[in-house]
């Protein structure tokens, strides 16, 4: 039952992306076609492509049809680059995936441990130096914004030192400054996260009696608090997993990084309608798919999130 109802959701939503997509795409001012074909192009060109497209079509129609290529993965036609947005799409995607999945490796290998660690450091009151500059630390991690990171980056790290690739995916080391500029908020946020729950586990009646038996500090700590610090934690996980893949967007955009985020941009700067449909379902379809998939892990490592939903 449990399975049913988030696929249920799932269905439900995905629905209101796709309808939300054609909305908003079509609440765009100006003429895609215009901006799309120039200045310059005569009327009758105009018109051949409004006809092509189906732009004339009344709004339900243009909808119906929309759904209908939907179902049989036909994402339509560039208006910029007069190719399937399928190839496009296949073409870009495998870029923005493999940066946010890195980022998110990252996030987690660092933030966690750190989390933990300072949850251990500081529980009880203790390590009140540590407590603050940990805070002090994850404040300001928070509050840069990915762009101005990301822009900040690429002139110390590639123009002042020349250490690493200014934009492109061109290796290993073009990856090092946007998985930077996509972790230092979201990880900052999930080892705060970590430390609030580890400071909470850590005061449980359960650790008290490990500690009472003299079980070693790495068995307490790993055997008894990590596992029930991650489970809440999952959630989290799979919100900062979205906001990777939100933020590739203006990430990509500094990088010329060759993935959906950049092509976002420039999609809505000429108005193809049909290429920021496509990327604004891929966003939205990882979003809701993460969400599900999260669930389903809650689910699976504790069972009694199901009962209290029922």
């Amino acid at each position: 039952m449990f399975l049913t109802r988030r696929l249920g959701r799932f269905v439900v939503s995905m629905a209101v992306v796709v309808t939300a997509a054609f909305a908003m795409v079509h609440a765009l001012p100006g003429d895609p076609v215009r901006a799309a074909l120039g200045l310059r192009a005569s009327p009758e060109t105009i018109r051949a492509t409004r006809e092509q497209l189906g732009l004339d079509d009344p709004l339900w129609l243009q909808y119906v049809d929309y759904v209908r290529g939907l179902l049989h993965l036909d994402l339509g036609i560039s208006l910029d680059s007069q190719t399937p947005v399928r190839e496009v799409m296949a073409q870009l995607v495998p870029a923005t995936v493999k940066l946010g999945l890195a980022a998110f490796v990252v996030c987690i290998v660092i933030a966690i441990p750190v989390g933990l660690l300072i949850g251990i450091a500081t529980r009880d009151g203790r390590g009140r130096t540590v407590h603050l500059g940990f805070g002090g630390l994850t404040g300001l991690a928070l509050s840069v914004p990915d762009y101005l990171l990301s822009v900040g980056l690429v002139f110390v790290f590639s123009v002042s030192l020349g250490a690493l690739p200014v934009a492109g995916m061109t290796g290993a080391a073009s990856f090092v400054l946007p998985v930077i500029a996509l972790v230092v908020g979201p990880g900052a946020y999930l080892a705060r996260i970590v430390r609030a729950e580890t400071q909470g586990v850590l005061s449980e009646d359960y650790i008290r009696t490990a500690r009472a038996k003299r079980l070693p500090a790495r068995v307490v700590y790993l055997r008894h608090a990590l596992p029930n610090t991650l489970t809440p934690t999952l959630t989290v996980c799979g919100m900062i997993l979205a906001s990777m893949l939100a933020g590739t967007v203006l990430v990509e955009s500094v990088f010329a990084w060759p993935g959906i985020g950049a092509e976002l941009v420039d999609s809505v700067l000429v108005k193809d309608y049909p290429m920021v449909q496509a990327v604004a379902l891929f966003f939205g379809a990882g979003i809701l798919l993460i969400n599900l998939v999260v669930d389903v892990a809650i689910a699976a490592f504790d069972p009694r999130s199901t009962i209290k939903e029922s």
